[in-house]
This record gives structure tokens, C-alpha cells and sequence, in this order.
């Protein structure tokens, strides 16, 4: 089955990134933009804010296609560096926190970054000056401010450390700003008017069948578009709305969320790390009217703060989160005051293709995504022979359309693999249709994990265990839970005469997975469940699953 959304609003007009805030500042400057704990900006000291970054990085040497990467906490200078960067015609690219030093260090390189941002600040046991250290181990043997020639990242001229301290090769914060005094605003202008609006506008790095992150090229348009459509037609953002949202800027999270509030004068509000009791705090101290909070593990430690009561939340009128039904059902049932809709989507189709209509039914907010976007077409194919599947049977999610990437950076390969050349892009996510074109999300068909809202492919973990001397083979599943959805679980044999704990296999992808990667469960194994050439990676999780039931039934409640 197939459908192709239609609604009464056509498109107006298609921007760049950096337009929604040159139009937010002409439309209304004096109106708060930015807030977060530790300050806020209007639209109008963002602007200002975002030309001088433009044009620092402009006396670098920076231009159009250039990429620049940013490595920080949620802060206010994260969103001036963002649109600072697009101001030019560059390529943002948000480095997820998260990464071991061994990712970082592929992402650097990978990506052919020229200049990195950073702090100083530790935010949630991050301590970003260090891991970048690690990343890039030549940085060491050098003075503060000193030009980079790096063999390991070789494309890297800088990086900037905003902060206090001075550290070995980096550029501090305050020696950036001045070189904003080399350059006009109407030279940064003159480089924003010739960027087109399908040219790369974001990099973002996510994972997928392949032992490192792949770098997704998205452009202008697919950002923008998607986003400003889901903002006029489901979210319908006015300048009173005041949207929280507490998920790190690295994702699209984010990124998506300040394109459509830009776009209808709304407030962005933020935080350098959640926390539920300041959470929910900050919800009430600046009357939050949308949450963003988006998976279980962030709203259910809002519900479940002994602060938290119905009544509290009679001011939010729309939530997000994507769960379970049974999730979604029990949530929503907490929220009596909130409408709460859910989402499909995928970094490769720009983020987000549906929400859920606040209009719609519980029901069908609860066990639906909603119709796809206006000009994008979604089908659902059957997983034998290709054909679009009937309503309500399950097949594989394809999707093609304005919001779809340019394809993977510097791996064409992969990019043809999920690319056809009809433009449909191959999600590897099973789904249905219901007979009024909503999309009903069902699984993936692909060694993919999702943990927490985070892609994570098995072969990247299975890759990294493979490197211990001791192991043999690995095989990696997903496991639900509770609190992440899915989790992790590592099976491995050992080679012959060596022996291992699980705290020792643990530790070991501590030291090079990012942390949301790391295996929850360990098993040793010495026999393997077979097909007749590949392990039955199915009966392995039918295996813990029984395991861990047995073990919940076990214990006292």
C-alpha cells in the first residue's frame, strides 16, 4: 500500500536554515528566542550573535561547503554556532557527546572537518577537552592557538575551546571573537544569497550497518521544509508558544524543533543536562505550552518525580513521545490536561515524515505516527516481492520526497545500497498502513538496535568486541526494557584457554563504545544456535529473554 499525504495549506516558500532567523529578527527582535538556565536571548541579540561567529569563521577561511563541527553541551552558544555556521554556506556538523575517543576520532577524520567547537565545561561526567585529547593524540605536543597540522585529521586548521582554561592546540574562545573585526556582515551575506537552497546544509552522524557512524548529508530544504511544515500543520507554533525541549543539540531532534518555532516566532527552552525535578521546574518557572521530552526515559522520570501531580501540567497543551502503545496508553492516562502524539521519522528522510494530528483519536494517537507530509510519498512494500503491501499488512517502509538525504558522506556504495534510482529511499524499518494512510511502526528489518531513542547497529558493537584478544566470536541483539525500550545483550565465545568476566567485557566497551552502545547483558557461550551457514540470532534473544523473565518472577516484588 502506498499514500501521498494531501492538505489544504500548499507551500509558500522554501528557505535556508539561517533565514528563519533573519526573518524571526526583522519580524520581531525584541521577542525571547533562546532560554536556557544560564541566560536567554530575542531574536534580535541571536542575529548578532550568529553574524559575528559567521564572521569569525569567515577570516578562517571558512566558506561555503567548508565543515565545521561542534562538540558542546545544550548552551546558547551551541544555537549561535549553528546558525553562524549556515550564515556562510557551511555544513554543520553536531558531534554526538557520546562518542568514545576512538569515534570521535573517525568522525574527525571521516568528515574532513576544518575547524571544531568545544568547552571546557564537564556537563553530565563529559569532559569534552579530554576526550578530544584522546581522539586526537597529537594535539598534546602543542602550544594554545597554535595552526593544527594533524596527522590523524588532517583537514583540521582549529579548534575552538570556549571556557576558562588554555589548553594544547586549541584556539581559546575569546581569540575567535576578535577576528570577527577581519570581516563585514555583508560579506557573510553575500556567501548566505549564493547558497542553494539543495546544497548541504547538515552532517549528521548516525549509525547504522556498518562498524563506524555514516555521515548523513541533509540539505536546506529537507531540514526546512519538514520542519516547517510539521510546525504550521501539527504543532501549529504561535509567538505565545513556549516549547521545552531537553534532548542534546546533536540530534534532530532538536536541530528540527528550533526550525519550526523560528519559523512561527516561538521560544526555544532548553538545558545543559536533564535532570526530572529541574525539569520539571523549568516547565513551570518559564509556563512551557509544548514538551519535547520525546522517549519514556525522560517523561516517565517526569511523572514519576514526587513533584509531579496532573494539575501541574494543565498550561502544556501537546506532548511528544514515541513508545509502545501500551507505553503511549499508560503516559497519556498521567496527563490528562496534555494531548499527547507520537512521530515517525529517520535521520536519512530529514528527521521526521509524520506526526500524529492533535485531532486525532486517542487510539490513533497511540498505535499510529500519522499521515505522512505533504509532498512526501511513503509505501509500504511487501517484504517477498517488492509490491506495495495491502492496508494493515506489514512490510518495508520506503520513502521518497523533499525531505530525503543526499546521501552518505564519501561512501557511495552504502548511499546505492539504500537509494534506488527511482529516489526511494530503503528505511530497513517494517511498518503498515492503515486503510487512511497512517503509519503504523512495527520493528526494523535490519541488525539495527534502538536504545533510547539512539540507532545502534550490532556489527559496530560485534566490530569492537571482535578486537579482544580473548574473544572468539560475538554475536549482539536487542533485548526490550523498560526504561531504554531495547537494550544491548553480547553474546561471545572465547578462544580456546582464555576466560573473561562480564565485568572485564564491560569495562573493555566502556573504553571505545559510546555509552548508550554498551551491552547490558553478557553471556558466554560455547555452542552457537545455527542455520545452516549463520547463527540464529532470533533464538539467542528468545533465549535471555525467557532468562530475564524467569529472573523478574524470581524475585520478591
Amino acid at each position: 500500500m502506498s499514500t501521498t499525504s494531501t492538505t489544504s495549506r500548499r507551500w509558500q516558500e522554501v528557505v535556508r536554515f539561517a533565514d528563519l532567523l533573519l526573518r524571526a529578527a526583522e519580524r520581531d527582535p525584541d521577542h525571547e528566542a533562546v532560554v536556557f538556565p544560564a541566560g536567554r536571548l530575542t531574536y534580535g541579540e541571536l542575529e548578532q550573535r550568529a553574524f559575528l561567529v559567521a564572521r569569525s569563521l569567515r577570516a578562517m577561511g571558512v566558506g561555503p561547503r567548508s565543515r565545521v563541527g561542534i562538540l558542546m553541551p545544550n548552551c546558547l552558544e551551541f544555537v549561535e554556532l549553528l546558525f553562524g555556521i549556515s550564515l556562510l554556506g557551511a555544513v554543520m556538523v553536531p558531534i554526538n557527546a557520546r562518542f568514545a575517543p576512538r569515534e570521535l576520532g573517525y568522525v574527525v577524520e571521516n568528515g574532513d572537518l576544518e575547524v571544531i567547537f568545544t568547552s571546557d565545561e564537564v556537563v553530565a561526567h563529559v569532559d569534552y577537552v579530554a576526550r578530544l585529547q584522546e581522539a586526537l593524540p597529537t594535539l598534546g605536543g602543542l602550544a594554545p592557538g597554535a595552526v593544527l597540522d594533524l596527522p590523524e585529521a588532517p583537514d583540521l586548521r582549529a579548534i575552538v575551546l570556549f571556557g576558562e582554561r588554555e589548553v594544547p592546540g586549541m584556539m581559546p574562545g575569546s581569540e575567535f571573537v576578535a577576528l570577527a573585526e577581519q570581516e563585514s556582515e555583508d560579506a557573510v551575506l553575500r556567501d548566505h544569497r549564493q547558497t542553494p537552497v539543495r546544497s548541504v546544509a547538515l552532517m549528521m552522524y548516525t549509525s547504522g550497518t556498518t562498524a563506524m557512524p555514516k555521515g548523513c548529508l541533509m540539505s536546506h530544504e529537507a531540514l526546512v521544509r519538514t520542519a516547517v511544515v510539521a510546525g504550521r500543520t501539527k504543532f501549529r507554533f504561535t509567538p505565545a508558544d513556549r516549547f521545552w525541549d531537553p534532548l542534546p543539540m546533536f540530534h534532530m531532534s532538536t536541530i528540527l524543533p528550533i526550525i519550526g518555532l523560528f519559523d512561527g516566532g516561538a521560544t526555544f527552552l532548553s538545558m545543559p543536562h536533564f535532570e526530572a525535578g529541574r525539569g520539571l521546574q523549568m516547565l513551570d518557572d518559564e509556563h512551557a505550552t509544548i514538551s519535547f521530552a520525546t522517549f519514556p526515559a525522560i517523561t516517565q522520570a517526569l511523572l514519576n518525580h514526587p513533584d509531579y501531580h496532573p494539575d501541574r501540567w494543565r498550561g502544556l497543551r501537546l506532548i511528544n513521545n514515541v513508545a509502545p502503545p501500551d507505553t503511549l496508553r499508560e503516559m497519556q492516562a498521567r496527563m490528562p490536561h496534555t494531548v499527547q502524539i507520537s512521530s515517525y521519522g529517520l535521520t536519512e528522510c530529514g528527521g521526521v515524515v509524520s506526526f500524529n494530528d492533535p485531532e486525532d483519536t486517542p487510539e490513533e494517537r497511540a498505535t499510529t505516527s500519522g499521515i505522512p507530509f505533504d509532498g512526501i510519498e511513503l509505501e509500504v512494500r511487501d517484504l517477498v516481492t517488492g509490491e506495495p503491501a495491502a492496508a494493515e499488512a506489514p512490510g518495508e517502509i520506503v520513502v521518497r520526497g523533499y525531505c530525503v538525504f543526499e546521501g552518505y558522506h564519501k561512501d557511495p556504495e552504502r548511499t546505492a545500497e539504500v537509494l534506488d534510482a527511482d529516489g526511494w529511499f530503503h528505511t530497513g524499518d517494517i511498518g503498515a498502513l492503515t486503510p487512511e494512510g497512517r503509519i503504523r511502526y512495527l520493528g526494523r528489518t535490519k541488525d539495527m538496535l534502538k536504545v533510547g531513542g539512539e540507532n545502534v547497529a550490532a556489527i559496530e558493537i560485534e566490530s569492537y568486541l571482535a578486537t579482544h584478544p580473548a574473544v572468539s566470536i560475538v554475536a549482539v541483539v536487542g533485548v526490550p526494557d523498560p526504561k531504554y525500550m531495547e537494550v544491548a545483550a553480547a553474546f561471545i565465545e572465547l578462544r580456546p584457554g582464555q576466560q573473561l568476566t562480564e565485568e572485564e567485557i564491560l569495562e573493555y566497551c566502556r573504553r571505545g563504545l559510546a555509552r548508550f552502545k554498551v551491552p547490558r547483558h553478557v553471556r558466554f557461550v560455547a555452542e552457537w544456535p545455527m542455520s545452516a551457514t549463520k547463527i540464529q540470532k532470533f533464538r539467542l534473544q528468545e533465549q535471555l529473554a525467557r532468562e530475564l523473565a524467569q529472573a523478574r518472577e524470581a524475585s520478591p516484588a
